[in-house]
């Protein structure tokens, strides 16, 4: 009888590891399964933030502005700041989606949305920024772009309660609808806008240069949603320096008061 319990009780034990392993291989192999798989596949996982990134491509971005506009947002996602930034939320990622606007009709999505979770996927981010033709350009309509924003959200695969839109740009809204009216129904819905004002030298032109200036333009009819703020680049030369700034910001930014107002 002895001899029968050790081995029924060894039996057990032996039972017990094997199902220790195919448990653990089964854990390692979701794991590969997750590092390897497409955003569409992982549609049910949350993320940190979703965040649209929406850069004006109109009349005004002229080629050289274009280029250093462009070069400043994938020199922004790589920053060691903006990926820290990332890393310190509680899943450490977060999916983004970036589209270059003009007039009414010209929202250009240039890429769809990608988690950014490590150094190695904000590269490649970058770098389809820098790939990628020149969107056309048309009017400053920064109400439809407000638009094209808040409709991507309704189509992003992944969730998170968080919802901003970050614009830049360099002059006011002139073709479209009311800017102040776009940007009141999308924070109706909970999202939040950040502006990013591109200032310009050329005070004749009173689209670039608004009554007040570019900067109070925006804080008073683009910029809304909880802890919803502006930053000023001056000339394009030092847009990449200020994009970084912002983006740590508003990645990192407190989980603000359900009800505060910035606008």
């Amino acid at each position: 009888m002895v001899v029968c319990r050790w081995t029924i009780g060894s039996a057990w034990r032996a039972l017990f590891k094997t199902m220790l392993t195919v448990r653990a291989i089964a854990a390692l192999a979701a794991t590969f399964v997750v590092i390897g798989t497409s955003p569409a596949a992982r549609a049910g996982d949350d993320v940190d933030m979703l965040l649209v990134l929406a850069a004006d491509a109109s009349y005004s971005i002229d080629a050289p502005k274009f280029e250093l506009q462009r070069q400043g947002y994938a020199k922004a996602i790589v920053n060691p700041r903006v990926i820290n930034a990332i890393a310190s939320g509680v899943s450490g990622r977060i999916a983004v989606c970036y589209f270059e606007w003009s007039g009414v009709v010209w929202q250009d999505l240039i890429i769809d949305w990608t988690v950014i979770g490590s150094l190695e996927a904000a590269q490649q981010f970058g770098e389809k920024i820098l790939l990628a033709p020149r969107s056309y350009p048309e009017r400053t309509s920064i109400s439809a772009a407000i638009d094209f924003a808040s409709e991507q959200f309704a189509r992003a695969p992944w969730i998170s309660h968080r919802r901003v839109i970050d614009i830049s740009g360099d002059g006011d809204n002139n073709a479209g609808r009311g800017v102040t009216t776009a940007r009141d129904e999308a924070v109706a819905k909970g999202i939040t806008i950040n502006g990013l004002a591109i200032l310009s030298n050329d005070l004749r032109d009173h689209h670039i240069n608004p009554r007040g200036g570019l900067e109070q333009y925006y804080r008073r009819n683009v910029i809304g949603g909880l802890g919803a703020f502006v930053v000023v680049s001056v000339g394009f030369e030092s847009f990449g320096d200020t994009l970084i700034k912002k983006l740590t910001t508003e990645i990192a930014a407190p989980r603000y008061p359900r009800y505060a107002r910035n606008w």
